[in-house]
């Protein structure tokens, strides 16, 4: 068997290296677009992109404690702490611990915040459906899946990916959250 030379699979290396770099321009600048529609309004309302966030998780998941709302969001639990803190002197969230396990916070949203978010959410699920008009139903879920992969893919080849479940990325919840190391990300 013949072997390709060397400078050959180090060209497809290149080659390989250069789409990927071209693909992840291309998802960031989508993404940047999207959010410069969904930003304006979202400020208008005196919120900031994760506040709203945060709102919205309340709002279609219920209560959730500290930790999951981090996970969700992709933020640090030290941000985690400042963000509710803010929503919470706003009178948008509460805080509280349950009997029977007072290291966990649980977060819910109060009346003002359930109203808040409960006005902007639909204009908002609109915008996004607006920004994401150039592609057919077909192509969005397709879209899905592929993000879906990427982002498995992508946690499972983490340099500190192998510190968690004997060398890969931990998926739990159905494959929803992936462990990196000592941090948790949802990823549906």
């Amino acid at each position: 068997m013949r072997r390709a030379p060397a400078s050959s699979a180090s060209a497809s290396q290149a080659s390989a290296e250069a789409l990927a770099l071209g693909v992840y321009v291309k998802l960031l600048r989508a993404a940047r677009a999207i959010d410069a529609r969904l930003e304006p309004a979202i400020a208008a309302a005196g919120l900031t992109t994760t506040q709203f966030g945060v709102l919205e998780a309340l709002l279609h998941k219920g209560p959730l404690t500290q930790t999951a709302l981090g996970r969700k969001l992709l933020t640090s639990p030290g941000n985690m702490t400042d963000l509710l803190g803010k929503l919470e002197r706003r009178g948008m969230i509460r805080r509280e611990h349950r009997p029977g396990d007072r290291r966990a916070v649980w977060v819910e949203l109060t009346g003002p915040g359930r109203e808040q978010i409960g006005v902007l959410f639909p204009a908002h699920a609109k915008a996004i459906a607006a920004a994401m008009a150039g592609l057919g139903a077909a192509d969005l879920a397709r879209l899905a899946g592929l993000l879906r992969a990427l982002g498995h893919g992508a946690a499972r080849s983490a340099p500190d990916a192998g510190q968690i479940s004997g060398g890969g990325a931990a998926l739990a919840g159905g494959g929803s959250a992936i462990q990196l190391g000592s941090k948790s990300f949802d990823i549906e």
